[in-house]
């Protein structure tokens, strides 16, 4: 890494967009992983964010799922979160990176977001549960994923559709965001029309 004279600032942006995605994932990462400690330590302990039957973490954290790698799923959160956030920070500060790291963070949100997708399934049609803190490190976990993508296309001639995917990529985000919202409430419903 060399130190710039001057990034674009569509670079510092993505930047402040890592350090603030990776450190949200990284506090949701340490505090599923304390609550998997304290479970470890005593199977009889209910954790902070199991609020009712749907929203678990105690129910999520108990499956193979929450270990799909063979160890803890927040001990990977933990890590990769904190690379995350790191690398925003060289990023937002206006430093220069290899091209070779950026296309490695491409392959790791990448490699993450797939795998949220995959835990997303697992909590909505197999495991019948949701983990609040598991739901925030979805969320910032797409949109690293989404402005990473869309980030290089901003290079593109105005008016090209690769350059209006970039522009709109505020609304994609938020409509893909409404669509696992829509999932939830829908396979829930019967739930949470008990709550009224």
């Amino acid at each position: 890494m060399t130190a710039a004279t001057t990034l674009p600032s569509s670079h510092r942006g993505l930047g402040r967009l890592y350090l603030v995605t990776g450190l949200i994932g990284l506090i949701a990462a340490l505090a599923l992983l304390i609550e998997k400690i304290a479970l470890l330590k005593n199977p009889e302990h209910v954790p902070t964010c199991s609020i009712n039957p749907i929203l678990s973490c105690g129910s999520v954290m108990s499956t193979p799922q929450a270990e799909a790698f063979g160890i803890p799923n927040p001990i990977i959160g933990v890590v990769g979160f904190a690379a995350l956030a790191m690398l925003g920070v060289v990023l937002a500060t206006g430093s220069s990176v290899q091209p070779w790291l950026m296309a490695a963070a491409q392959v790791a949100v990448t490699l993450a977001a797939v795998f949220i997708h995959w835990l997303i399934y697992q909590s909505l049609y197999v495991i019948g549960a949701l983990c609040p803190y598991c739901m925030a490190v979805w969320v910032v976990t797409i949109a690293a994923f989404w402005y990473t993508t869309v980030h290089p296309l901003h290079r593109f001639r105005p008016g090209g559709a690769t350059r209006t995917l970039a522009e709109y990529r505020g609304a994609v985000l938020t409509a893909w965001h409404l669509v696992i919202i829509a999932l939830i409430a829908q396979r829930f419903w019967d739930y949470w029309i008990t709550l009224t």
